[in-house]
């Protein structure tokens, strides 16, 4: 019998040869899969922690460049990959890697803040991973990064509509087999536009999943550096936006 893991390894690899057969023009000049060069990493990420049924699980929108492009996985900021997920994993180069954007893997030494602000109010919370992720999971809607001749990051709702579209496709068709399998009662996307595909994925997939029939949806808002709100002081914000949705705060 296959394991949630397994499960989940399949739904990813899956999602790598999808994408993989997509293309994208200017201004993206660089396109990292993190599940293809760091797929050690993000297996080893899957097999440890994915458990079923899931509390909660969060859905970021894609890689961050000193995030889960150094270390495949999610809003994988290095130092809570390494120190507190204790995971340790070869990360090898993408295709095409941009001369700003070097992948250094676990060596990296930026912080992405995204990733250091939500993993390290989770791990606050909870001092042990797997205290963690007995009940919760966090996954990513979209697992490319894409990257403009500066090196400057950007985002996939930004992509042109005839090349949005294709991707999503995959996205959406990687999303619902991995909640399928982790059985949540409440999805999470982190900021609006991973809250926009979720709920689309949900209201096609639940008439015919019944492990994601009447799942809730709620919003964070997203922890970027790019954000005013967020920068005041991001953990209570999202806390607040947890209590007013009526989901109990999981750090």
């Amino acid at each position: 019998m296959r394991s949630i893991a397994d499960e989940l390894v399949s739904a990813a690899r899956k999602l790598a040869r999808d994408v993989d057969k997509l293309t994208f023009a200017a201004p993206v000049v660089c396109v990292y899969d993190p599940l293809t060069y760091a797929w050690a990493a993000h297996e080893q990420y899957l097999r440890r922690f994915a458990h079923a049924p899931n509390d909660v699980v969060l859905v970021g929108m894609n890689p961050g460049p000193f995030g889960m492009a150094q270390t495949g996985v999610p809003f994988g900021e290095v130092a809570a990959v390494r120190d507190w997920m204790k995971i340790e994993a070869p990360i090898r180069k993408p295709k095409a890697e941009h001369a700003k954007r070097p992948v250094d893997g676990l060596l990296c030494k930026r912080s992405e803040v995204s990733g250091a602000r939500l993993w390290g109010a989770i791990a606050r919370a909870y001092p042990k991973a797997d205290a963690f992720f007995a009940r919760h999971f966090v996954l990513n809607y979209c697992p490319l990064l894409f990257l403009v001749d500066s090196g400057a990051n950007f985002t996939p709702d930004k992509l042109p509509k005839h090349e949005r579209i294709p991707l999503e496709a995959a996205c959406d068709a990687h999303l619902a087999r991995a909640l399928s399998a982790l059985a949540p009662h409440v999805v999470v996307g982190v900021g609006a536009w991973a809250t926009k595909r979720v709920s689309s994925v949900l209201d096609r997939a639940s008439s015919s999943s019944r492990a994601l029939s009447g799942v809730r949806v709620t919003c964070l808002p997203h922890p970027s550096p790019a954000s005013p709100r967020a920068n005041a002081g991001w953990e209570a914000l999202a806390r607040q936006a947890l209590v007013d949705d009526g989901v109990e705060p999981f750090f």
